[in-house]
């Protein structure tokens, strides 16, 4: 599954880990998180992120 970083922080989203502080479950491709999910390391919004590595 694709990955996506925080252009605020550098966090990167994994989907094969999700966010299970933020009820977002391992597994959950980036299109399925919620858009009102922010980064949980800085806040910033979904918006804020960018593709960064493919599988």
């Amino acid at each position: 599954m694709d990955k996506y970083r925080c252009e605020t922080c550098g966090y990167i989203y994994n989907p094969a880990k999700g966010d299970p502080d933020s009820d977002v479950e391992a597994g959950t491709a980036w299109e399925n998180v919620p858009d009102d999910w922010e980064c949980p390391v800085c806040g910033a919004s979904k918006d804020d992120f960018q593709f960064f590595k493919k599988g």
